[in-house]
């Protein structure tokens, strides 16, 4: 009933299913296009850091957070993007253009 009534309303239905799949596709195609859109503002901010060389301290002191806390948004970074290892989280953020090699 209730597409019924929206289309009588001149305006577009898509079913719950449909509607879920559109979404899935938007967000795994831009993820696959652009892999940093995975990371929250924080989490490439922390990769920016890391990838020049700060140390966790450095980094937490910079941003006003506890060591701890890095660590976690390193972990769970690394776990986003499928990244089992320090060196291949850097190499990643290089590559992406995070952070420039100078």
């Amino acid at each position: 009933m209730d597409a019924i009534r929206v289309a009588h309303e001149g305006r577009h239905h898509l079913s719950g299913q449909l509607t879920e799949g559109l979404i899935y596709h938007v967000v795994h195609k831009t993820a696959s296009e652009d892999p940093l859109m995975l990371l929250s503002s924080r989490e490439r901010q922390v990769l920016q850091l890391l990838a020049e060389g700060h140390s966790v301290v450095d980094i937490a002191e910079k941003l006003s957070l506890s060591p701890k806390t890095v660590e976690t948004y390193r972990a769970r970074m690394m776990q986003k993007l499928g990244i089992g290892d320090f060196a291949s989280l850097i190499r990643f953020a290089i590559q992406q253009g995070v952070s420039p090699l100078e």
